[in-house]
């Protein structure tokens, strides 16, 4: 077993604390400590801190891990019986594999640290091998106190990453983790030649063929150019290259590797840098022809150091003097100048377990540098590399690549940009932009009309109509969308239909099937379009429509790639379509229940002139609700209200509330009774659903106004609902000061009632909180906007209910609306008639007499004989039963109407008097010739009222 040896230049413990504590440690602490560190404070970080990520679903057979797997093994039997721990991470930091030297140390050691699984990235577990082996790019060490967390400060750890030979990424990190007092320089060798060794692995899982042609390179001397630069990869030449950067010139170069020529391209980054990517044919000793690509750096920075030598040339096996080739370069390129000594290393033989010290230098940090080639990890003493390799391929293999990727980024993008809306129509314009022009030139889709509506089609193959015409230019020889289009038997698109698959036509002049099925058409069409691709648009086992996608400038014909990809492209814009369908067949069912519970008519009446309109959100529909509802003595209720939420639910209790609401309300109770009886009846609905499980789920609001054209007096009460607007004759707007009331359904709190008078022709405006919450403004900006929209007393109640749905309503409603607009009339004083007398059984007659002379007056002779035999029983009733004085009323409106007031409660009720009784006939007569009947109290009593034509009947 190696004994290994404690050396100097650790951190001690108490410029740590210092630096906790917020003083400068500059003068004491390594740079790539000290910047770790910082950021560790920056993310917030706590020193004390043991939990770390936990990755359930890494890959636990990935090119890395067959890579590292036999290597770890020989680490393992290596260090066997020391307390070494041995693990391999990815390029996210999340740890693959775990060895120890001593089994028994698995057991001992917390969870985090024997377990794969866990993230080491320093942004999670601050300043440690792992986390700064990945942030640096570079071979590191940390010891003891460096560590940030104090879980760690009794270790010590060796980290490398391990790149592609290939691409030069990193690919993950080999960190040796030992305790502090077992600290030996030659840990810096083995963990170099273990690192190779992967890094060997992962070369021999690329191809043959991509092995030749990167000896190629390096046979070349432009690899020795490169080397000498310490890197093969670009994420090796310019730290501040952003893995986006480096995606960037990885496709471009994969770009020029498909077109197989010698090329230099600036490519610009997105932050303004350019830099310049160089192609160069080559071919390899067994004949494979490729490109290499290498980057031109000429800004890099030298600030951060450079990276650790990584020798393309000893991971395929050449000898050291290869590195000493001339270099070859593009014209007018000067590479820099490497440091002496640095141009080789001698290859490596496997590893070499319990190296002696003597095998590196040592620099006063404890870091050793191999063969005099390697840069240590604290002392940059070389200038960044300004060239390196960024891919080697063969042309028709790049191509393949770059159109493999292409088609995975479309469908990525498609999978964002398909489907933003529930709407059929637009779903199928996005499938069409999206495949126009990365696919195709020209895209078509045919869907049946059954489908636009939301349901299902019977036939689709014989009620397609054109819902789509997309191009890269005009579209013109295209069927237009709307026209119906019939395909024939033999057509591609009713063969794709048929079959469920998507057809290839390569060339559409020999495709005598689609040539037969409209000859004058496509003939039209075959100049300007060459190569088909009909896809069925099926999801969940429903045929929605077909799509045609056609080639025209691009003169290679589609292939079976094409096809895949179409196929894959339609199926993925199918689902959406079927959501969309979907939904607006769901939509369409809760909007047609909602509007069959909503009044489908105004009733007639004199009292107000009204207009209404409702409005469903985008989305969804809800619970809002209106009503205009006749009462007795000429008055009028108006209702406005909005269940809280959207969906079937909420419209069926909107329908049970109005439908509650209108019962409350003919029968006469006041605005507040009538709030109080719908707070009781949403309460029960809540105690009813098995949902609500003792919590409240259905919220109301509700404002019901009185209005009597007889004094012009409107009374209201709202529950938690916006305030209505008053519009008065002069143009004056206000939003009246109503006290709130709480929502329906909380119960146990009253609601007040306030009283105002309206001047004739004032237009009352309700509507619901979905006219003025808009995601896009405040609610007082709207409130402003539609008092300057009322602020027109010329117009009608239509006029007003179009104009406030233009302009105060939200384009797009987040919740549905209920508006109500009612222009205020007043009864003329000369069609009201009233008397007052006592309570005298004998001044009936009088009664009689004067209601006789007031109906000959308006002209109404003919109901006459009814009116005074209603008028008889009804004071007769109120001087036997109630109390004095008597008022009575004739109202001529629509109906004549007979109202008798007393200051008594008691109710009148009619029933079947029986052969001897001597009264009880009275109000069953009066039902009997009247066409309506009732009571309604006041504050100070009752009022029996009955109502007939103005004919007598």
């Amino acid at each position: 077993m190696r004994t290994w040896r404690a050396t100097g230049g650790a951190v001690p413990a108490s410029l740590r604390e210092r630096f906790l504590q917020g003083e400068p440690v500059e003068g004491g602490v390594r740079t790539p400590i000290l910047h770790s560190w910082q950021r560790c404070r920056s993310l917030g970080l706590s020193p004390d801190q043991s939990d770390l990520p936990f990755q359930e679903d890494f890959d636990r057979d990935g090119r890395l891990v067959r890579a590292s797997d036999p290597v770890l093994d020989r680490l393992q039997s290596t260090f066997a019986g020391t307390k070494m721990n041995i693990s391999v991470a990815d390029a996210s930091g999340t740890v693959l594999l775990r060895r120890f030297g001593d089994a028994a140390l698995a057991r001992s050691l917390p969870a985090i640290q024997r377990v794969p699984g866990f993230v080491f990235a320093e942004q999670f577990a601050a300043t440690n091998g792992i986390g700064l082996a990945l942030a640096e790019r570079q071979l590191i060490r940390v010891h003891g106190a460096e560590h940030f967390a104090e879980r760690s400060q009794a270790s010590a750890c060796r980290a490398i990453p391990v790149r592609d030979p290939l691409s030069g990424r990193i690919e993950g990190v080999l960190c040796l983790g030992y305790p502090r007092s077992a600290e030996d320089p030659a840990l810096v060798t083995v963990i170099r030649k273990a690192a190779e060794a992967i890094e060997r692995r992962l070369l021999e899982q690329s191809s043959a063929r991509e092995r030749a042609l990167l000896r190629a390179y390096v046979g070349t001397g432009a690899g020795a150019a490169v080397d000498l630069h310490h890197g093969v990869g670009v994420d090796e030449l310019a730290r501040e290259l952003r893995p986006r950067d480096r995606a960037i010139l990885l496709e471009k170069a994969t770009e020029l590797i498909s077109s197989a020529q010698r090329a230099a391209v600036d490519v610009s980054l997105p932050d303004g840098r350019r830099v310049t990517l160089v192609s160069r044919p080559m071919t390899s000793g067994s004949g494979v022809e490729g490109m290499a690509i290498e980057v031109l750096l000429p800004g890099s920075s030298s600030q951060q150091g450079p990276p650790v030598p990584r020798r393309v040339d000893e991971l395929l096996g050449f000898p050291a003097e290869r590195a000493a080739l001339p270099v070859v370069a593009p014209s007018g390129y000067v590479p820099a100048v490497p440091a002496p000594g640095r141009h080789s290393v001698t290859p490596p033989s496997g590893l070499l377990p319990g190296a002696a010290s003597g095998q590196g230098t040592t620099d006063g940090q404890g870091a050793t540098a191999v063969g005099g080639a390697g840069a240590t990890d604290d002392h940059p003493d070389s200038l960044p590399p300004a060239r390196g390799l960024v891919l080697v391929g063969e042309p028709e293999v790049g191509k393949h690549a770059l159109a493999a990727r292409r088609r995975l980024e479309l469908l990525s993008e498609a999978s964002a940009r398909i489907g933003t809306t529930l709407d059929v129509r637009r779903t199928a314009e996005e499938l069409a932009e999206m495949a126009v022009p990365r696919l195709a030139d020209f895209a078509t889709i045919d869907l049946p009309e059954a489908v636009l509506r939301g349901e299902e089609s019977a036939d689709p193959s014989s009620d397609l109509r054109r819902a789509v015409v997309h191009g890269i230019r005009d579209v013109g020889h295209f069927s237009a969308v709307g026209k119906r289009v019939a395909f024939g038997p033999t057509a591609p698109q009713l063969r794709c239909l048929t079959s469920g698959q998507a057809v290839l036509e390569p060339d559409l002049k020999a495709a005598a099937g689609w040539l037969a099925q409209d000859p004058e058409h496509t003939e039209q069409l075959l100049t300007h379009v060459h190569s088909l691709i009909a896809v069925p648009l099926v999801a969940r086992g429903v045929v929605l429509g077909v799509a045609s996608f056609y080639r025209s400038q691009d003169a290679v014909p589609f292939g079976d790639d094409d096809r895949s990809l179409a196929q894959e492209l339609a199926s993925r814009a199918a689902l959406s379509m079927d959501n969309a369908r979907r939904f607006t067949h769901e939509r369409t069912m809760v909007l047609a229940l909602q509007r069959s519970l909503l009044p489908q008519g105004l009733p007639d009446q004199e009292a107000v002139e009204v207009a209404h309109r409702y409005l469903p959100a985008e989305s969804d529909v809800g619970g809002d609700w209106y009503d205009v509802i006749p009462l007795s003595g000429t008055r009028v209720g108006l209702f406005v209200g909005d269940v809280v939420g959207h969906g079937m639910h909420s419209a069926a209790t909107m329908g049970r509330l109005r439908t509650a609401a209108r019962s409350f309300a003919e029968l006469d109770f006041p605005p507040d009774e009538v709030l109080t009886h719908l707070d009781n009846v949403v309460g029960r609905l809540d105690r009813e659903d098995p949902a609500a499980d003792g919590v409240g789920i259905i919220g109301a609001t509700c404002l019901y106004a009185i209005y009597d054209p007889t004094s012009q007096q409107c009374v209201m009460a709202r529950a938690g609902h916006p305030p209505p607007a008053l519009v008065r004759p002069d143009g004056t707007v206000s939003f009246l000061d109503l006290p709130a009331g709480p929502p329906l359904g909380l119960g146990g709190l009253p609601f007040e009632t306030a009283e105002i008078h309206l001047p004739e022709h004032s237009q009352l405006v309700l509507y619901t909180d979905g006219l003025i919450e808009d995601r896009h403004r405040d609610i007082d900006v709207s409130l402003e906007i539609l008092r300057g929209t009322l602020a027109h007393p010329e117009r009608t109640p239509e006029e007003t209910c179009e104009a406030v749905l233009d302009r105060v309503a939200p384009a797009h409603p987040s919740d549905d609306l209920a508006l109500l607009v009612a222009r205020t009339h007043a009864l003329d004083p000369h069609r009201i008639a009233s008397w007052d007398l006592p309570a005298d059984p004998a001044l009936v007659s009088d009664v009689r007499a004067a209601a006789v002379r007031q109906l000959a007056d308006w002209g109404l002779d003919e109901a006459a004989f009814v009116a005074e035999l209603l008028l008889s029983e009804l004071v007769t009733n109120a001087i036997r039963h109630g109390a004095g004085p008597i008022r009575v009323r004739l109202l001529h409106g629509p109906a004549l109407i007979c109202e008798v007031y007393d200051t008594s409660n008691t109710a009148p009720h009619l029933r079947r008097a029986a052969a001897t009784d001597e009264g009880g006939r009275g109000l069953f007569l009066v039902a009997q010739m009247a066409q309506s009947w009732g009571t309604r109290y006041t504050p100070e009593g009752k009022v029996i009222w009955a109502e007939c034509g103005l004919d007598g009947t």
